[in-house]
C-alpha cells in the first residue's frame, strides 16, 4: 500500500468546490507527475520537470516515501529471516524472536516515515486551499485519495510492527525450564 500511495498522481485533486465549474478538465499532481483528466476521459500525464525546481514539501515527501518503502524492503526481509517456521539463520528461538523484533522496529519506522510524508503534504494542501487568494475555491487543490492509501499503509505498517515487537522473548526462559527438570521429582522421594 505505501508503494502504490509513493506512485499514484492523486495526492492532490482540483477542488470541486464553488459555485461554477470553471473548466471540464480534473487536475491530479503526485509526487512524480501532475496529469489532466478530461470528461472525455482522456488522461494526460507530464513528469515533473527538475527535481531542484519542485516545492520543499514535494522533495521531502519523497525522500520520506523512498526512506519508507526501503525499510519495509529490509523489514520483510529481516522477519522472514526471524520468522519460526523458517530455517534460515539460527536455530535458537531467542535469536529468532530477537530478530523478529527487528524486523518489527523497521516496520514501524517505516510506517513512521509513510506517515510523516503523507500528513507533510497533507498541511500543505490545507494551507493552500485556506490561503487568502485571489484564486477562486474550485480553482484550489484538496486532498487526493493517495493520501488515504498513505494513511492506511501507514497504520497497517505501524500496527503489523508493533506485533511483530511483542514477540519478544521473556529473559532467562531457558534457565527457568533447566532448573524445573533439574528438580527431583516428589514420587521418588517417597518411595
Amino acid at each position: 500500500a505505501a508503494l502504490a500511495a509513493a506512485v499514484l498522481p492523486q495526492w492532490r485533486q482540483s477542488s470541486y468546490a464553488g459555485d461554477a465549474i470553471i473548466t471540464a478538465v480534473g487536475l491530479h499532481e503526485g509526487l512524480w507527475m501532475s496529469c489532466a483528466a478530461q470528461s472525455t476521459g482522456q488522461v494526460q500525464c507530464r513528469l515533473h520537470d527538475s527535481l531542484l525546481s519542485l516545492e520543499v514539501h514535494i522533495q521531502t515527501s519523497r525522500a520520506l516515501m523512498v526512506i519508507s518503502l526501503l525499510l519495509g524492503f529490509f523489514g520483510i526481509i529481516v522477519s522472514v529471516v526471524g520468522m519460526k517456521c523458517t530455517k534460515v539463520g539460527e536455530e535458537d528461538p531467542v535469536t529468532k524472536s530477537r530478530i523478529a523484533v527487528a524486523g518489527g522496529v523497521l516496520f514501524v519506522l517505516s510506517g513512521l516515515c509513510t506517515l510523516a510524508a503523507v500528513s507533510l503534504y497533507a498541511t500543505q494542501v490545507t494551507y493552500e486551499f485556506f490561503r487568502e487568494s485571489t484564486i477562486p475555491i474550485n480553482a484550489r487543490y484538496e486532498f487526493g485519495s493517495a493520501l488515504f492509501v498513505g494513511w492506511g499503509a501507514a497504520s497497517l505498517s505501524m500496527l503489523g510492527g508493533s506485533l511483530l515487537c511483542c514477540s519478544c522473548p521473556a529473559k532467562e526462559r531457558r534457565g527457568q525450564q533447566y532448573h524445573r527438570q533439574s528438580q527431583p521429582s516428589t514420587a521418588r522421594e517417597y518411595v
